[in-house]
């Protein structure tokens, strides 16, 4: 039998694998869905639309092993997140629904006016998506108040302006990484116009974060130890300003998804700086991996099976993309 901690760690492993790979693939087109939006253009508009349509649902798959995977690897951690964040997580749910419905049913809207209508569904449901997503991330780095393994607070911790600014930060990473989509996907007037977003939106994103991991250290003594030690802050910088250099050139090359790949580093190592703030924290300020973890028994089972469904996930999800790959032409909507 494995040592209690190497599953446990083999357990966070596999939750923070699947949270990643939410935030990178379905975020793309979250931002793609933004983006839409607020397009005036309908022949870009139903391009755009349709360089997300054969892939979405795929990505949100993820979604669903993160949430699952939670409740059953640390119950403790489930019990006092959900509670804490109710009235995020519904608001999520139901624009991610408004969302699915706005894509699926857009081409059956008959005139201009009820399809503007539509596209303008998908961008609440995709910002408010993003904005939510957002929150419960800045809200678990803020802290959950929590007493013999029950969540004690009121319920609005999540309206705090740390939790606000994480959502914003993440909606405006979204679009960022929706505008290389498209750069990597379309041609002609709609590549020009995505490469120009893809850039501007860069230089915001970098900002956003910077004033958010300066904001991040000073909400615990601990997040600032941690972040300031040169084993981390070093070598994120030289990667930082590697992947930055990448993303600056590679609007040079004809390799059109080089952009996006690189933009996509940067959110992995955003992802990897935050795992660093808080290890071995799964719920600050207290909730340790260790305290918050199911039976060893119960692990390895779900180890077994997130063994088993997150290759034949990545499988699916590289099947779906190399089927839909190639460039997508602007046409009459």
């Amino acid at each position: 039998m494995m040592d209690t901690d190497w599953v446990t760690l083999l357990s966070a492993a596999a939750l923070g694998f699947s949270v990643l790979n939410y935030v990178l693939l379905d975020g793309t087109d979250l931002g793609v869905g933004v983006l839409l939006g607020l397009t005036r253009c309908s022949k870009h508009r139903r391009a755009m639309a349709v360089t997300i349509l054969p892939i979405w649902d795929a990505n949100e798959t993820w979604l669903v092993l993160g949430g699952g995977g939670l409740l059953a690897l640390f119950p403790m951690a489930y019990a006092v997140l959900l509670p804490a964040l109710y009235l995020p997580f519904i608001a999520m749910f139901l624009a991610l629904i408004l969302r699915a419905v706005a894509l699926e049913f857009r081409d059956y809207s008959q005139s201009y006016r009820m399809k503007r209508m539509v596209d303008g569904l998908l961008l609440i449901g995709s910002l408010l998506t993003g904005a939510t997503q957002g929150i419960v991330l800045g809200t678990l780095v803020q802290g959950v108040p929590y007493q013999d393994g029950q969540y004690s607070g009121n319920g609005w911790e999540w309206s705090g302006l740390f939790p606000l600014y994480c959502g914003a930060v993440l909606v405006v990473g979204y679009m960022w990484l929706g505008a290389c989509w498209l750069y990597w996907r379309t041609v002609d007037d709609l590549q020009r116009r995505s490469g120009r977003q893809a850039r501007v939106l860069a230089i915001v994103t970098m900002v956003l974060l910077a004033v958010l991991v300066i904001w991040t250290a000073t909400l615990d003594a601990r997040y600032a130890q941690r972040l300031s030690n040169p084993l981390v802050w070093l070598p994120a910088a030289l990667l930082l300003t590697a992947l930055l250099i990448s993303f600056t050139m590679s609007f040079r090359s004809r390799r059109h998804y080089l952009p996006l790949f690189a933009a996509l580093g940067i959110f992995i190592l955003a992802f990897a700086l935050m795992i660093a703030a808080l290890f071995p924290l799964i719920v600050p300020p207290n909730l340790t991996l260790q305290a918050a973890a199911s039976s060893p028994t119960s692990q390895m089972f779900m180890l077994v099976g997130f063994a088993v469904l997150i290759p034949v996930t990545l499988i699916y999800n590289t099947y779906g993309f190399r089927v839909f790959s190639g460039k997508v032409r602007a046409v009459r909507d």
